[in-house]
């Protein structure tokens, strides 16, 4: 949900996946937008450990 005065959007709002490594949750990140359907991990160390 938008907020009235700014173009951002809650939190809670955002979309998310769980990690396979650590199985932990992770939010959608400005940095992700282009390639959000191909981010696997929560952060590099989790990549890098793998499955």
């Amino acid at each position: 949900m938008k907020n009235a005065s700014s173009k951002t959007v809650a939190k809670a709002n955002l979309p998310s996946k769980m990690c396979p490594v650590c199985q932990r949750p992770f939010a959608w990140r400005k940095k992700w937008a282009r390639d959000w359907e191909n981010v696997v991990y929560c952060s590099d160390r989790c990549r890098k450990t793998g499955l």
